[in-house]
C-alpha cells in the first residue's frame, strides 16, 4: 500500500501543466517567439503568414484551445465600448451621438444609393452651401449631411462642431496613418466606406455561375493585421472614389499614397521572408487595380501583372491551397497565363504541379475555366518556339534541314493543341448545364444606350448588325471570350499546310468577342468587366483598321472608361497586345 502510494504521489508530481510554449502555435515553437494564442496569432499575422498559424490540439486538450479571433475582436470591441461610454459621461454625448448617426447615414447612402444619387450627394458636400443642402437631402433621404474640406495633409479625422442646426466635420487622410489596429477606431469612417465602395466595385458578392470575386473583399477583411495591405487600401480605395464622383481633391488624396505603397512594397519584395507572404500578394494585386484606374504609365499594368505572377511562382504551388492566396490564384488565373502570352515566353503553370496543387484541399473546384486555361498555359511556349523559328530564318543561321525538322514539331504541337481545343468546347461548353448561348437582339434603354456593333458578311462583303449574343450565365461568357481569344492568339502561327485556321474563322472569332461585350458589360456588377480586357485587346487587333468593327470597339472602350472610371480602357490597351511588334 505505502508502494502504491508512493506510486500515485510520483504520478502526480510528474503530470505538469502544459507550459506556454506548448500551447503556442507551430510557427511560434518553431520560432521560440512569445505566442499571444489568437488564432491567427499577432507573430503569424506581424510576418504576413495568418493562415499558416496552425495549433497542435489534442481531442480533449480544453486547456490548450486557443482564442478564437471573433473572441479577441469582441473584446477588443467591449473595450472601445468601455471607452466610450468613459469618454460620454464626460459631456457631449448627445454631439457625438449625433456625428455618429448622420456619419453612418453618409456611409449606407454612398454605398448603396445609384450613381446618380451618390453624384448629387456628394456634389452637395462639395458646394458647402448647408441651408440648400439640408433642405434638399432633407426632402429626399432624411440625411444630415457632412462637408469634407480638404487640408494641405489630405485627410485629418479631427472633428469640429459648428452651431445652429447642421454640423460640419474636417476629414482628412495623411499618409502616415493605418497601423494594425486602425480598423478598429472610429475616427476615420469615412475610409472605410471609400473602402467598402471599391471593394464592392472590384470584388462582387457574385456566385459561381458569374465567376467568383472575393479575393479582394477577403484582403480587405485581413488588412488590420497588416500595414502594408491596410495603406495599399487607403491608396487605392481613395483613387477610386475621387475618380468615381470626379472630386480631384480625394483622387489626389490616394495617388499621394501610392508612391509610400510602393516603397514598402520594394522593402517587402528584397525580404527573403517577406516576399513570400500573403500581405505582399494581395498588395501587389492591389496596386495591379490601382494602374487599371489611373494608369500611371504604359506599361505599369503589365509591370504589376508580371511581378505578381512571378511572386505567385517565387512562393509555389503549396502555398495557394487555402486563404487569400487561393482566391488570388485561382480567380485571376487569366491575368497570370495571360502575361505569359503577351511575353511570348513558357509559362511558369505549365507543369502538372500548377494545374492540380492549389485545388488539392478542396478550397475551390475546378470549372470549365481552369480545364481551358490548363490548356492555355502552353501557348506561350509555342510562341517563343515560332518567334526563334523566324528569327533563325532570318539570320540564316539554321540550315534548312534543321529548320524543315524545327517546323515540323512546331507544327504537330499546334495541330495536337488546336484538336483538344476543339474537344473541350464539345465537352464544356456544347453540352453546357445551364443552356446554350443564343443570338437577340437587346433592348436599347434611350438612357444607356450601347454601341451598335456592324461588321462584314463574308459571303457578300455588305456591312450587317448581328445580334448580340447573350449566354446563360456570366462565367460562360467569360470563358468563351478567352477561348476565342486564345484561338486567335494560336491561330498567328498556325501557317500550317493543311488544317490551319481560316481567316473567315479567325474573323468569326473576334466578332463573337465583341458581339458578347453588351451582354457582359449590361450584366456584370462592379468592374468585372476588366476580365473582358484581354480578350477585347485581342478582338480589336484581329479587325482591319479603320472598318466599321474598330470603330464600335473605340466606342466601347470609351464607355468602359466612362462608366467604370478605368483609365486603362480609355487608352485601348496597347500594353496587352499579344503580337510581336503590334501596333497601338
Amino acid at each position: 500500500m505505502a508502494d502504491l502510494g508512493r506510486g500515485e504521489g510520483q504520478k502526480s508530481k510528474n503530470k505538469k501543466p502544459a507550459t506556454r510554449q506548448s500551447r503556442s502555435c507551430r510557427v511560434c515553437r518553431l520560432r521560440k517567439v512569445k505566442c499571444d494564442r489568437v488564432k491567427p496569432c499577432n507573430a503569424c499575422c506581424a510576418h504576413g503568414h495568418p493562415s499558416k498559424c496552425v495549433y497542435d490540439i489534442g481531442p480533449d486538450d480544453d486547456e490548450t484551445q486557443p482564442i478564437a479571433q471573433a473572441e479577441e475582436i469582441q473584446k477588443l470591441r467591449n473595450e472601445i465600448k468601455d471607452l466610450k461610454l468613459r469618454i460620454s459621461q464626460q459631456g457631449g454625448q448627445a454631439a457625438q451621438s449625433r456625428k455618429l448617426a448622420e456619419l453612418e447615414k453618409l456611409f449606407q447612402a454612398i454605398r448603396s444609393e445609384p450613381i446618380d444619387v451618390v453624384d448629387d450627394l456628394v456634389g452637395s458636400i462639395r458646394s458647402g452651401r448647408q441651408n440648400r443642402r439640408a433642405q434638399a437631402i432633407g426632402q429626399q433621404r432624411g440625411w444630415h449631411l457632412v462637408r469634407a474640406r480638404q487640408s494641405n495633409a489630405g485627410f485629418s479625422d479631427s472633428h469640429s462642431s459648428s452651431s445652429g442646426s447642421s454640423s460640419t466635420e474636417s476629414i482628412t487622410v495623411d499618409e502616415d496613418w493605418g497601423g494594425p489596429l486602425s480598423r478598429f477606431a472610429p475616427q476615420k469612417p469615412m475610409l472605410d466606406l471609400f473602402i467598402q465602395r471599391f471593394v464592392d466595385a472590384f470584388s462582387p458578392e457574385v456566385d459561381a455561375s458569374s465567376g467568383h470575386a472575393g479575393a479582394l473583399r477577403a484582403g480587405a477583411d485581413i488588412r488590420m493585421f497588416s500595414p502594408l495591405i491596410s495603406s495599399a487600401y487607403d491608396a487605392v480605395s481613395l483613387t477610386f472614389f475621387g475618380r468615381s464622383v470626379k472630386d480631384t481633391r480625394i483622387e489626389a488624396a490616394g495617388i499621394k499614397l501610392y508612391p509610400k505603397v510602393l516603397r514598402s512594397l520594394q522593402e517587402a519584395l528584397l525580404d527573403p521572408e517577406r516576399s513570400r507572404s500573403e500581405a505582399t500578394l494581395v498588395t501587389v494585386t492591389l496596386l495591379l487595380a490601382f494602374e487599371s484606374i489611373e494608369r500611371t504609365s504604359d506599361a505599369g499594368v503589365l509591370a504589376h501583372v508580371r511581378g505578381a505572377a512571378q511572386l505567385i511562382q517565387h512562393r509555389g504551388p503549396e502555398n495557394h491551397v487555402q486563404g487569400v492566396e487561393h482566391l488570388l490564384f485561382t480567380e485571376l488565373r487569366p491575368y497570370w497565363v495571360g502575361v505569359s502570352l503577351v511575353d511570348r515566353k513558357p509559362s511558369f503553370m505549365d507543369t502538372d504541379a500548377w494545374k492540380n496543387i492549389p485545388w488539392s484541399l478542396g478550397t475551390t473546384t475546378k470549372d470549365l475555366l481552369h480545364y481551358l486555361i490548363d490548356l492555355v498555359v502552353e501557348i506561350p511556349a509555342l510562341l517563343g518556339e515560332y518567334d526563334d523559328l523566324v528569327a533563325g530564318q532570318e539570320s540564316q543561321l539554321l540550315g534548312k534541314g534543321e529548320y524543315r525538322a524545327k517546323q515540323a514539331r512546331l507544327w504537330n504541337a499546334v495541330g495536337d493543341l488546336t484538336q483538344r481545343f476543339e474537344r473541350w468546347k464539345r465537352k464544356h461548353v456544347d453540352n453546357y448545364h445551364r443552356g446554350r448561348v443564343k443570338e437577340m437582339t437587346i433592348s436599347q434603354n434611350p438612357a444607356d444606350p450601347f454601341p451598335v456593333f456592324r461588321c462584314r458578311d463574308l459571303r457578300t462583303m455588305k456591312i450587317i448588325e448581328p445580334p448580340s449574343l447573350v449566354y446563360p450565365d456570366l462565367r460562360l461568357l467569360q470563358t468563351m471570350c478567352f477561348y476565342y481569344a486564345t484561338r486567335l492568339i494560336l491561330s498567328t502561327i498556325d501557317d500550317r499546310p493543311e488544317g490551319a485556321v481560316s481567316m473567315p474563322e479567325k474573323y468569326q472569332f473576334a466578332c463573337n468577342i465583341a458581339r458578347s461585350l453588351e451582354d457582359y458589360l449590361r450584366r456584370a456588377p462592379g468592374n468585372m468587366i476588366n476580365r473582358l480586357a484581354f480578350a477585347t485587346r485581342v478582338a480589336w487587333e484581329a479587325f482591319p483598321p479603320d472598318g466599321p468593327e474598330r470603330e464600335f470597339m473605340a466606342q466601347v472602350f470609351n464607355l468602359v472608361e466612362k462608366r467604370h472610371s478605368l483609365r486603362l480602357w480609355g487608352s485601348f490597351m496597347p500594353e496587352l497586345s499579344a503580337r510581336a511588334g503590334s501596333p497601338p
